[in-house]
């Protein structure tokens, strides 16, 4: 089985040793998304939600790079910096997976890159 790296300008560079994405076999891991602007390198203004939109915008940007979209997610984990914005965060991502949503994990941490609210990373079929 080979390991495809995948990368987009339409997602954040790397910030670090790793790839936007990874394609094996049937399957494409993505890496965790921050609400980066992938002109700026920086989070993108307004809170949880604007966050949120943005990481979901950078996720489905990376899937579509590597043929895949959001609809062949098959699992995503959620990182928050506060579990007080689950509400607010489940909100946008409803809005994304509304049909056949992808089985899902959301863990409370006490940091992100960057100071962002929210990462989500994903699997999908490609």
């Amino acid at each position: 089985m080979t390991k495809r790296v995948l990368f987009t300008e339409k997602a954040p560079k790397a910030i670090g040793p790793y790839s936007q994405a990874i394609h094996t076999g049937s399957m494409i891991y993505t890496a965790g998304q921050v609400g980066l602007d992938p002109a700026t390198m920086e989070l993108v203004s307004g809170g949880i939600e604007e966050q949120t939109r943005q990481v979901l915008t950078n996720l489905t940007n990376v899937l579509e790079a590597a043929g895949s979209s959001m609809s062949h997610v098959v699992k995503t984990t959620v990182f928050l910096k506060d579990m007080n914005d689950f509400a607010k965060m489940n909100t946008i991502y409803a809005e994304v997976f509304n049909e056949n949503p992808p089985a899902r994990t959301t863990i409370a941490v006490a940091g992100l890159p960057k100071g962002a609210l929210v990462e989500i990373e994903c699997v999908a079929l490609a």
